[in-house]
C-alpha cells in the first residue's frame, strides 16, 4: 500500500448525500478481483446513459475535475453493503481522499486498510470547499501528519484520526503490512514454541 503524507490535488463536488457502495461501484462490476480496471464502473449510472455515452452534467466527466484527485462528497458517503471494490474503484479512478462530514463505518474502514484517506470535516467546511471547487481555482492540499487541510482560497481546516490508522497510513501499512513488521518477533516465537513442543511441528 502507498504511503500518505500529503496530497496537492484537483477537488471535485459531488453534494450528494447517502452515496452509498452500489452506486460507487455497480455490483456487475464484482466480478474480479484486481484492482485494476475498476475505475470504468466508477459511479457508472452517474457517468454514463444506458447507451453507454458519458453525461456532460456528471461533475467527473467535465475537462476540469477528469483528473480530480479528492472528491469532496455528501453526508454519510460509502453506506450500504460492505464491498472494497468501492475504495479500490475509486483509487483506480485517481481520487487519493475523500472529504465529507460523515462516512458509513464500513466503508471508512475499507478505505484506511486500501490507502484511501476519508477525512470528516464540519457541515460548514464541506459546503465551502465544495462552492471553492466550483471556482478557477480548485485544488485542495490535505497535510495528514498536520491533519489539515487547505482550501483553494487558503483556509485551513483541521480534522481528526485515530492514531493507530494515522501511523499506518503514513508508512503505507495495511493489515499484512502491519503484521509483516513483526515478523521477526514472530519468526522467534515459532523457533520457540519448536523447540518446546516438536511434536507441533510434525518431528
Amino acid at each position: 500500500m502507498q504511503a500518505f503524507t500529503r496530497l496537492d490535488a484537483q477537488a471535485a463536488p459531488l453534494p450528494l448525500a447517502n452515496i452509498d457502495t452500489d452506486q460507487i461501484i455497480p455490483k456487475q462490476f464484482l466480478k474480479t478481483v484486481e484492482r485494476a480496471g475498476l475505475a470504468k464502473g466508477l459511479f457508472y449510472e452517474y457517468r454514463f446513459d444506458e447507451q453507454g455515452r458519458e453525461k456532460p452534467e456528471f461533475v467527473l466527466n467535465q475537462p476540469a475535475y477528469k483528473n480530480a484527485g479528492v472528491l469532496v462528497a455528501g453526508d454519510n458517503f460509502g453506506c450500504g453493503s460492505s464491498r472494497e471494490h468501492a475504495p479500490w474503484a475509486l483509487m483506480d479512478f485517481g481520487i487519493k481522499a475523500v472529504i465529507s462530514t460523515s462516512f458509513a463505518d464500513i466503508f471508512y474502514n475499507n478505505c484506511f486498510q486500501n490507502g484511501l484517506l476519508p477525512v470528516v470535516l464540519k457541515a460548514e467546511q464541506v459546503q465551502q470547499l465544495m462552492d471553492e471547487a466550483r471556482g478557477g481555482n480548485h485544488v485542495v492540499s490535505i497535510d495528514l501528519e498536520a491533519q489539515s487541510v487547505t482550501s483553494p482560497s487558503g483556509q485551513v481546516f483541521t480534522f481528526e484520526i485515530d492514531p493507530k490508522r494515522k501511523a499506518k497510513m503514513l508508512k503505507g501499512l495495511d493489515a499484512i503490512g502491519e503484521t509483516l513488521e513483526a515478523a521477526s518477533a514472530i519468526d522467534t516465537y515459532e523457533s520457540k514454541v519448536a523447540l518446546a513442543r516438536p511434536w507441533l511441528e510434525g518431528a
